[in-house]
Formats: C-alpha cells, structure tokens, sequence
C-alpha cells in the first residue's frame, strides 16, 4: 500500500511536526503496513493492530526518547518500532539478524526496557520514574502500557501499590481490551466491564491505589487520546488511564477471531483468509498430545485438576477445560500463584498438573522450591515450549528449565523423546 506521509517519518519528531489534521491519515495506512508485511512474514498481529491510536497520540505528545516509553506486553509494539526508525527493517522482523519481535534496549534508543514476558512495565516505568526524581529530572514522563490480562498479575500490582505511596512522574496506561492471547479471566475483568459500563465508578480500584483515575477514553478515537494525553502530561505524580480498544482493530477476521489472530501464521493481507495449511501428514503436536492425554486420564481419576496462567490454547489445555470445566483452571498472568494453589490443592489429596512454558516457570522458581519440593507435595509440573523456540527470540528459549530444576531436590525430570513416551510417562 503506498502510504507517502507513512514513508516520511523516520523519527517521532518527524511525526510532531504533522498537523492533527494530517495526523488523521496515519492509522489507516500504519495498520495496512502491518497488515501487509505480517500477512507474508508472519509475527503477531492482533495486539499491535488494537494499539495504533494510541501509538500515534504518544509520541505525537510526548517529547519520546526523553520521556521514556515502556511496553507491557511487546506484542503492542509493531506500530511504535515503525514510527521510530525502524519501518525499513520491519519485514525482517523475527528474522535471523533482523529485528526482534518485541521491543529490545540495545535495537533502539526508543526502547527504554527489554520486555517479552507480561506485568514488567509498572515496577520497571517506577524504577526509571525514582531515578528521574534522584537526578532532578523533574518534568521527565514516564509512561507504561500495560493489558488488562497484565495488569491483573501479582507483579503489576506490587509496582502499583508502591508507586501510590511516592511522587514519580509515572503514568499508566491500561489498554484494557478483554483479551490477552486468550481472553481475560477473574475478578479483574469484572470489575473493568462494570467500570465500562458506568456501575462501578463510585469505589474507584485505581483511587484506592492513589492513581489520578482518568477514562475510560475510547483508543480508537484519536482526538479524545491526543486531547487527554495533553491534559496528563503536565500532571505530576502517579496517573492511570483506562483506554477501550479493540484487539485486531482493522482487520475484520482479526477482531472476529482474535484469539486465532494473535500470532496467524501467513494470512490474506486483503481478507484476512488464513493461509492454507500443508498437506502433507505432520505429527502431532506436543502440548495437543499431552492435553487429549490429560482428558483421558481425568475421565478415569476424579481426583485430577489442572492449572494454567493464562495459557489454556498454548497448552491445550482447552481440552480439559472444555470437558471438565470445574476441573481445569485459568488463573491468569499468575504463574506465581498458579503453583502454590497447585500445591494448596494436592495437599488436600488431588492430583495436580500445572501446565506452564518453560521459560514462565522461571518466574515462579521461588514457589517451585518453597511451596512445593520442600514440603515434598506432588504436583506435576508440565512444561512446554522447552528448548530454543524460534521467532520469538531469547525471552521466550526454554533453555534454563532443566539446568535450575535439577538442583532442586524431590524432583523428578522426564523429558520424553516422542508422542509414546509422553503418553505413557510414570
């Protein structure tokens, strides 16, 4: 798609130099060069079409790389690494010595903190926010873009229940779209919806926390973002903003679909029809085989549960949850939390199978040692996406998992070598 004014910014403050008028006609043609080069390339694809607005309006307002930027999670970031230097590059996005696929401090001056996995753009905006205020830099911004699905994690709100206490120049913005890769889950999200909908404004969770509360604003509706981003960059202290946005926003298979939309393989940048599948006879899937597994050992135990943080598709686990569904849980951004409730539950004499990535359980690694190999619980822990996995890059090799595991004691490892062997694992 030609998109000239597109093809002119090399730099936010080439943007800053468009009148909001001119302004008007980017998100069309940024959206379509996404579209376009994910659509061959492949990558993600739905959380950076939701964000475009929003993407814009930031850097148009905000004085970007002085005020510091923080992405939570990088999947949103496509559009922000093309209007920061990097539209070139993009179609070698994901590739052996091209970008990466999330943002990368030592890629670009734009990108304040390294962030692939969820809930890290609070404490890390605090982090640089205190250090602003140590070095006098007092009129420095401090700006984190954080999900709903990762706002409701433990991290998250440990780095907000600090930052309500200090006054750092900090401002969070929730891109509070109902879905992460798979839709959101828990109280959280209901509390957001009531919000949405008017019925939960007068115990405000935010105020609570000593947030200046403002929205929600419609992110699709770029003069409301760039009107009330003006008003907040000259608020000191701690500020949240709540945007609605659409996950896929302008691609109608995307918003349809989004769960398939996330990351769709090669696609039809026009319809947005899915690439046909090979024909040729694949073996199956790791996690689908351990997830139809799982069903048909539940159906004859009754005592076995199961546990994801968030990741129920990528796990398959859906199987579970779709023929058991008091019986398999999503927990959320919660990796933390999803082994100790693990634990919890096989004290009481269920049988556990807590199903996370390998590179997520590093997250959780105090719980695994604490929870449950010092107490010798049984709890099975299922990893997937162990090893080097390709696109992704480093933040997501599952390459720790059986180097900070062995030395664990009350552990036993399996590492199965084919579809049998994890069938059939003791």
């Amino acid at each position: 798609m030609s998109a000239p004014l597109l093809n002119r910014i090399n730099t936010p403050e080439d943007l800053r130099k468009l009148s909001r008028k001119q302004l008007h006609t980017l998100p069309k043609a940024l959206r379509q060069f996404i579209i376009d080069i994910v659509a061959t390339k492949e990558g993600h694809l739905g959380a950076s079409l939701g964000v475009i607005e929003l993407t814009i309006a930031l850097h148009y307002i905000f004085d970007t790389p002085n005020d510091l930027l923080v992405w939570d999670v990088g999947h949103q970031a496509y559009g922000h690494k093309i209007l920061t230097g990097r539209r070139e590059q993009f179609e070698t996005n994901r590739r052996r010595g091209g970008l990466s696929g999330f943002p990368k401090r030592d890629e670009s001056i734009y990108d304040t903190f390294g962030v692939g996995h969820s809930s890290t753009a609070i404490s890390a905006a605090l982090g640089m926010a205190l250090a602003a205020l140590q070095q006098g830099l007092l009129k420095r911004k401090h700006i984190a873009v954080i999900g709903d699905a990762s706002i409701a994690s433990g991290m998250a709100f440990e780095g907000l229940n600090h930052a309500g206490v200090t006054k750092a120049n900090l401002l969070v913005i929730l891109n509070d779209n109902a879905i992460g890769i798979d839709p959101s889950v828990g109280a959280l999200k209901k509390y957001l919806t009531n919000v949405k909908k008017g019925t939960a404004r007068e115990e405000n969770l935010f105020e609570a926390l000593n947030f200046d509360y403002y929205g929600p604003v419609d992110g699709h509706d770029l003069e409301a973002l760039l009107d009330i981003l003006t008003v907040l960059k000259d608020k000191d202290g701690p500020v949240l903003l709540h945007v609605i946005t659409t996950k896929g926003k302008g691609l109608a298979q995307a918003e349809a679909n989004q769960v398939v939309y996330h990351a769709p393989g090669k696609f039809d940048a026009t319809t947005g029809e899915l690439a046909p599948k090979s024909t040729i006879s694949q073996p199956p899937k790791y996690q689908d085989v351990f997830g139809h597994t799982l069903v048909s050992l539940a159906e004859k135990n009754p005592k076995i549960m199961a546990i994801t943080p968030a990741m129920p598709t990528g796990s398959s686990l859906r199987y579970m949850m779709e023929r058991f569904p008091d019986r398999a849980l999503d927990v959320g951004i919660a990796e933390q939390h999803a082994v100790t409730l693990a634990a919890g539950m096989a004290t009481q004499g269920m049988m556990v199978f807590c199903t996370i990535y390998s590179t997520f359980l590093q997250r959780a690694y105090d719980q695994v040692i604490h929870d449950v190999a010092l107490q010798n619980i049984p709890v099975i822990f299922c990893l997937d996406r162990a090893g080097l996995v390709g696109q992704d890059g480093p933040t997501h090799h599952g390459v720790f998992d059986l180097a900070y595991l062995n030395c664990i004691p009350n552990l036993i490892i399996y590492a199965p070598s084919d579809e049998l062997g994890l069938r059939n694992m003791r």
